[in-house]
């Protein structure tokens, strides 16, 4: 790794991360978990520091995700190192979901994929006026990871199971009205909140909500019941039959997003979301780490980034090619136990 990638400074009470990629958008390297994860269980055992803050280098993003073409390079040449991206990742989400002191993202800029990893499990959520949060993964055959197990099901309603079919994004309000954000402060005001929080004369959370302000009305709520009523279903089919049973532009639009997904993503990160609704947070990082698995070994993956990231075509020919292809036979065994493989912490 280049040492600019991510950065570490001590400024008084605080010590903060600055992920360095911007051209990358920032975009999460295994190189940057193996610095990140050491460098928080140092700050951990240190009694000088009192809260960590993570944010990201530039103006246009905290972080975009995991660098997906170097995974998708791995697993093309069969090389384990894409399983160990993955492995380290999922103990760094869950050192910062445990974290022993305040872990405060200030997230001005896009936060999606492996990026949400880094900032959601955190005691304090920043957003601002130029946070764009989404879960994107099924629209190049994944699934919404990084915790997406444990912290969707949790949102009110069923806006979790919305935001992992259809890769929604969401604007600051929204962030807080789905309880993936604690607070909204403008950017312009982000560097008195971290000079506050180095000065370390008030506990973060009480730092954090002084500089808050309202962040408006959020669009989700204006859906919220619409979201309640057509995602309760009992499948995904269920669900799309609701939609198309509506007939309303935001309905119809819906169901013609998630059918342009993976379809063996869309059901895997249904019966992902539904099973998480029952799952501590380390059981969900396991079973995470089976779905991974399962994914890497398969196609989507690979076709959706070459149409995504790679030719552009924006046209994956995704296997099976429609949800009636996939079995619901398929869908459990991506969640089988990987035996002496199992994720441990």
């Amino acid at each position: 790794m280049s040492e600019e990638e991510v950065l570490f400074e001590r400024e008084g009470a605080a010590g903060f991360v600055t992920l360095n990629r911007p051209k990358a958008l920032n975009a999460l390297t295994l190189a940057m978990v193996r610095a990140l994860h050491p460098q928080l269980e140092a700050w951990a055992a240190d009694e000088a520091v009192s809260c960590v803050v993570v944010q990201g280098a530039g103006e246009k993003a905290f972080c975009a995700g995991g660098d997906i073409r170097a995974l998708h390079d791995w697993g093309k040449a069969k090389d384990r190192t894409q399983i160990d991206f993955y492995r380290e990742e999922y103990r760094l989400n869950r050192f910062i979901k445990k974290y022993p002191k305040p872990y405060v993202a200030l997230i001005d800029g896009i936060d999606m994929g492996g990026g949400v990893g880094l900032s959601i499990h955190g005691a304090h959520r920043v957003v601002s006026e130029r946070t764009l949060f989404a879960m994107p993964e099924t629209g190049i055959g994944l699934f919404p990871d990084v915790g997406g197990t444990y912290f969707l099901p949790r949102c009110p309603g069923e806006v979790g199971m919305y935001l992992a079919l259809t890769g929604a994004r969401l604007k600051a309000a929204d962030c807080l009205y789905a309880g993936l954000a604690d607070a909204f402060v403008p950017s312009e005001k982000l560097e008195e909140l971290k000079a506050a929080l180095a000065k370390g004369d008030a506990a973060p959370g009480e730092v954090v909500a002084r500089f808050s302000e309202p962040a408006g009305g959020a669009p989700l709520a204006e859906v919220r019941a619409a979201i309640d009523t057509h995602f309760a279903g009992e499948s995904v089919e269920e669900i799309l039959a609701s939609l198309d049973a509506a007939g309303s532009d935001w309905a119809q639009e819906t169901a013609k997003t998630i059918r342009a997904k993976s379809p063996l993503s869309t059901k895997v990160a249904f019966a992902q979301v539904r099973a998480g609704a029952k799952l501590d947070f380390d059981a969900a990082m396991q079973l995470e780490f089976r779905l991974t698995n399962r994914f890497m070994a398969g196609h989507d993956f690979y076709e959706g980034v070459r149409a995504v990231v790679i030719d552009k075509d924006q046209a994956p020919k995704w296997d099976p090619a429609t949800l009636e292809g996939v079995s619901d036979e398929m869908v459990r065994a991506y969640f089988a136990d990987l035996g002496a493989d199992e994720l441990t912490f």
